[in-house]
Formats: C-alpha cells, structure tokens, sequence
C-alpha cells in the first residue's frame, strides 16, 4: 500500500489554499500600514510590489511559451529517426 502524502486529501488541499489565501490579504492589507522607504515616486501606490510581481510572472510565462518554446522545442518524430 502505498503511503498518502498531505496534499492528496482534498480536504487538506483546500486548508492549505484556505490558509494561504487569508496570508496573502494580511499582507495586502499590511502593505497599506506599514511605510515605504521608496526609491521611485511610483512605489509609493499602493500594491505596486503585488502589481509589478504579478505582471512580471505573466510576462515571463508569455515569454517562455511563445519566444523560448520554440527554441528549444524537439520535432514531433525526432526521437523516431
């Protein structure tokens, strides 16, 4: 028989993001209270770091999926000759 990890219960998955969910508003909420010592008058906003973070992840995703993909992606019957 095979040993269960935590995540293979949905009950515990569902915890887990329940938990992570309430962190990240805490820190959302966090950022308004707590003062920046910025460098740039643009990162005064507010949730400019989550904005900019978030951006630049979709960014890369695009850029890994329509630029390197292609790069480095193998011929369908390559492994076939």
């Amino acid at each position: 028989m095979e040993k269960k990890n935590f995540f293979d219960e949905p009950k515990n998955v569902k915890k887990f993001f329940a938990v992570f969910y309430v962190i990240v508003i805490i820190f959302l909420f966090a950022e308004l209270l707590i003062h920046k010592h910025a460098y740039f008058p643009w990162e005064e906003f507010p949730f400019f770091h989550a904005s900019f973070g978030f951006v630049a992840f979709v960014f890369l995703i695009f850029i890994a999926k329509h630029i390197l993909r292609p790069v480095v992606k193998r011929k369908e019957d390559y492994y076939n000759d």
